[in-house]
């Protein structure tokens, strides 16, 4: 397989890691070190996230990521793409993570155009470092939410300020959203949409929910609840949910880690109240942005297996999918 075929023009090498100079700072390299030593390993998962889209810059214009992700998620991930591209593996490290960070986007982007004109919201249940607000146009007239452990948004303001604050103009934030609210909440609790609310939320206004690489942390009873409460606002206002999910063969790959999983989201979501729902795996044409066009690679052998086979006839090896999910609802519709 040549680079070519996995979305990488041959005679253009994988850019080196430049390490940004703020990074060195005594700032953040304090605040990186307290996140590798208190957090726990959903919350550093954010950090890890920010590594993949500042890596993958080709396609993920993200400036502010290399900054979140801290220099020990950088140099990890970026060895193990150099590893990859020595090898000529069929799926390039961080991959996975590119076409799902471009799905998101993509999606966001034409949910707000449907609602036909500003006043909407989106929210992000466990934003982590994400910096949607920095980087999407789309959002110019959008009211932003972001919900997360309170020591996340502290160490990311934190990180904001000092970019703020340094002579890095390629690092400088510059929020593109309308506003950005950051609300300080456990999803597991109970008072998370409550503290939502406080903090300007508009129960009746159109919403995007965005639920990227949360759901398979939380357990089950707390991943039905979350959706549940999403699914309510259907009946409120114009309602658009964005999320991934594993399947049961995909948790397995780390069940200490993972615990929410759905073979069937698209069966599940309407039985919670979405009108209308559409699932995509990665490498259907909605979700590859020319980055998998190999018919070998993982996700193109799987795509072409029925979802209910569990093991692959080929190896043996475990069918584990991350499914992507697009649900919407209105006052005016109802599920199917």
């Amino acid at each position: 397989m040549s680079n070519h075929e996995n979305g990488f023009p041959e005679d253009k090498p994988w850019p080196e890691l430049k390490l940004p100079e703020l990074l060195s700072s005594e700032t953040l390299k304090a605040l990186h070190a307290a996140i590798e030593r208190d957090w726990d390993l959903l919350q550093r998962s954010a950090c890890q996230t920010a590594a993949g889209r500042a890596l993958w810059k080709q396609v993920i214009n993200d400036p502010l990521a290399e900054l979140f992700a801290g220099e020990t998620y950088l140099k990890a991930i970026y060895e193990k793409i150099k590893k990859d591209r020595l090898n000529n593996a069929k799926e390039i490290s961080g991959v996975i993570l590119a076409v799902r960070t471009l799905w998101f986007d993509s999606k966001l982007e034409a949910a707000l155009s449907s609602f036909g004109g500003a006043g909407a919201q989106v929210v992000l249940l466990g934003a982590g470092m994400d910096a949607r607000s920095y980087r999407l146009s789309c959002l110019k007239e959008i009211s932003v939410f972001e919900v997360d452990f309170a020591e996340v948004l502290h160490a990311k303001a934190a990180i904001l300020e000092a970019a703020v604050n340094s002579r890095d103009e390629h690092h400088h934030p510059i929020m593109t959203a309308k506003s950005l609210t950051r609300v300080a909440a456990d999803l597991t609790e109970d008072d998370w949409l409550e503290k939502l609310q406080i903090s300007g939320f508009e129960p009746k206004k159109s919403t995007v929910w965005i639920l990227e690489g949360i759901l398979y942390y939380l357990s089950h009873s707390n991943a039905m609840k979350v959706l549940n409460i999403i699914a309510e606002k259907c009946n409120l206002t114009n309602t658009v949910l964005l999320a991934d999910f594993m399947n049961k063969q995909a948790t397995k790959l780390s069940s200490s880690t993972f615990h929410f999983y759905c073979d069937w989201p698209d069966q599940l979501l309407p039985s919670l109240g979405f009108s209308d729902v559409k699932l995509s795996q990665i490498g259907d044409p909605d979700a590859h942005f020319g980055l998998l066009q190999d018919p070998l690679n993982l996700f193109n052998k799987l795509r072409n297996l029925p979802r209910s086979v569990q093991t692959h006839p080929d190896d043996g090896t475990p069918c584990g999918r991350l499914y992507l999910l697009q649900a919407s609802g209105s006052p005016n519709q109802t599920s199917s």
